[in-house]
């Protein structure tokens, strides 16, 4: 069985929090969230919300979540409309330091105009076995985070170093508190030989028309039919 490993300096081993399966940190929004709405939907079903929905509980789960490090926090002065990054001076490095505005075009009109990117530090180097690499995500769906990660695909089974995250800070300027564990940057590992490269867009035979047309009656009568007969990827083997 491939198995990814994730290695930090030996002087930190035991002393900062270690990368863990990102069904371990479903957010509080979504755990909190109760699975029906009290009310039937527009089919006589009990009406669900997102936390009944198993597509997102799924790719919710996918890889494994690398935590921040430190503890890391905002320090807001209103009359400046200033901004600052803090942590404990003992921290062995710093766990966020900036990028060049222009690295990502802020310089210029565009999505990122006037926008600051910076990125966190990472102490976890992921070492992957040959042929593997993995996806650096922001942690899906954790819509609580007041940053937003950029996306990166690294072959990791090459790379000696660890993967820094660089993100956009989305919460508005205020003081606010990130502690060490809070998810960081989620990695999905892959392995290259099993990609699909090749795609083709057509019309349904009439076979799959009816196929689509009988799935989607089922979608709206059958409760739980998804769980029961769609849904493949605990099978042995998936």
């Amino acid at each position: 069985m491939a198995q990814i490993e994730f290695l930090c300096p030996p002087e930190l081993h035991g002393h900062i929090p270690e990368p863990q399966p990102a069904a371990r940190f479903l957010p509080e929004w979504y755990r909190d969230l109760p699975r029906e709405m009290g009310m039937p939907d527009a089919h006589g079903l009990p009406g669900l919300t997102v936390r009944a929905c198993l597509p997102v509980a799924d790719v919710m789960a996918l890889g494994w979540i690398i935590p921040l490090p430190f503890d890391v926090w905002t320090v807001f002065d209103p009359a400046a409309r200033q901004m600052d990054f803090r942590w404990d001076p003992s921290c062995p490095f710093n766990p966020i330091e900036p990028h060049h505005p222009g690295q990502i075009g802020a310089d210029q009109p565009g999505p990122f105009e006037g926008a600051q990117p910076l990125k966190f530090l990472n102490p976890w180097r992921v070492k992957s076995p040959p042929g593997w690499s993995a996806s650096f995500l922001h942690p899906v769906n954790h819509f609580e985070l007041p940053f937003h990660a950029f996306a990166g695909s690294v072959d990791c089974d090459a790379l000696d170093v660890p993967v820094n995250v660089p993100f956009l800070w989305t919460a508005p300027p205020r003081a606010l508190r990130l502690p060490a564990g809070t998810p960081m940057v989620q990695v999905i590992p892959y392995e290259r030989a099993a990609q699909i490269r090749e795609a083709m867009a057509r019309p349904e035979t009439p076979d799959e028309v009816a196929a689509r047309a009988a799935a989607s009656s089922r979608k709206h009568a059958e409760e739980s039919v998804y769980a029961r007969e769609w849904r493949r990827r605990h099978e042995r083997g998936s």
